[in-house]
């Protein structure tokens, strides 16, 4: 199933420096994987778009990597009325940094 993460950024740069191991899926559970990232332009919110069989697996990993830098809630996606095309200017896969 798809998962949408909503992140309130309450420190930044912890969250930012945090998510990297969110982003690149070290340690995730199994199954867990981020396909999504959109970053408000004053990093204050975050919203990702994942996959897995789990809304708790999904929840738990994201509340343990980015502790209290970030309040997220996390909720299930009604597939049969998604929809979704990738816009112009934004990369397919993550520019991770070390």
């Amino acid at each position: 199933m798809y998962i949408v993460v909503h992140h309130h950024i309450k420190n930044s740069e912890a969250a930012f420096q945090r998510g990297q191991r969110l982003i690149s899926g070290d340690g995730a559970p199994e199954g867990v994987k981020v396909l999504q990232f959109y970053p408000s332009q004053d990093l204050t919110e975050v919203t990702c778009l994942w996959e897995s069989d789990s809304v708790a697996s999904v929840q738990g990993w994201v509340d343990s990597v980015l502790g209290d830098s970030s309040e997220n809630h996390c909720y299930p996606v009604a597939a049969e009325q998604a929809f979704a095309e990738r816009p112009l200017g934004l990369a397919a896969a993550p520019a991770l940094t070390a």
